[in-house]
């Protein structure tokens, strides 16, 4: 960890570098979790947004775009999110003849990055009103409870009754800390599920309890997965945390029970 750019004093690079960035292996939280490499239990994939992307055309004037990028969740590795942010911005004044062929460079450095093939799409910024804040279907943060575990704990965690239950729960209250830097990571966490139905308060102060822990965006929803799938043993499982943006990039993975690709609607703190 003492290698990552991130929390260091960094110099920013303006032309092309893909060596920029830096790949975090999977493995080592997969074993922590108790997932085997060769038998991860979930589907997904990581998606990144990022809207400080820019460049030069071939008379010099600068473009800008938005870019999204779909990382498997089987890839070996992620990709820490400063070293992302610096390979960008790497760009800025770096000549490209069209946005096609700068997003098959991209496309190529991740992959490279990932060990496994990264989708990228860029866009004109005026897409950006087909892009949909995505509304959420119960909120379970009004609930009134009491919390005084603010470290991941699945023990709290409960079935209110074991009739089955189709149900897409939402809480605004996510939040963990970056494992270099120790600054709060804030989101919203979405859950899907088919099953025994789960006691809303018990979901609610369990994802509470993630407020002091420490781990990157995928690895905390691939926690949150785990734990679900082992304390309530539901039928089908999606889980999807949404986060706030942080130095023009924001981070949405999502762990599914089978195989399916969701969609990229943004939250309004997105």
């Amino acid at each position: 960890m003492g290698m990552l750019p991130l929390g260091q004093k960094t110099e920013y690079v303006s032309k092309y570098d893909p060596s920029l960035l830096f790949p975090i292996p999977r493995v080592d939280k997969w074993a922590e979790m108790g997932i085997e490499r060769n038998r991860l239990p979930f589907f997904g994939e990581d998606i990144w947004n990022a809207y400080e992307l820019s460049w030069l055309n071939e008379k010099g004037k600068p473009v800008v775009a938005l870019g999204e990028f779909r990382i498997p969740h089987d890839s070996p590795n992620i990709i820490e999110s400063k070293s992302f942010k610096l390979y960008l911005n790497s760009f800025n004044q770096s000549t490209y003849e069209n946005i096609a062929i700068l997003q098959e460079v991209i496309e190529q450095d991740l992959s490279k990055a990932a060990g496994a093939p990264v989708t990228v799409m860029l866009r004109d910024v005026d897409s950006m009103e087909s892009l949909v804040v995505l509304t959420p279907d119960y909120c379970i943060d009004d609930i009134d409870v009491e919390i005084d575990t603010y470290h991941p704990d699945s023990s709290l965690l409960t079935i209110e009754h074991d009739g089955i239950v189709e149900e897409r729960l939402v809480s605004h209250l996510l939040r963990s800390n970056c494992p270099v830097t120790n600054q709060p990571d804030w989101g919203s966490i979405f859950i899907d599920y088919k099953g025994k139905k789960i006691d809303h308060a018990s979901l609610l102060k369990y994802i509470v309890s993630f407020r002091e822990h420490t781990d990157f965006h995928e690895q905390c929803v691939e926690r949150v997965f785990i734990d679900i799938m082992q304390q309530c043993q539901p039928e089908s499982l999606i889980v999807y945390a949404r986060y706030v943006r942080r130095g023009g990039l924001d981070i949405n993975p999502y762990r599914s029970s089978s195989e399916i690709v969701l969609g990229n609607d943004r939250l309004t703190r997105q």
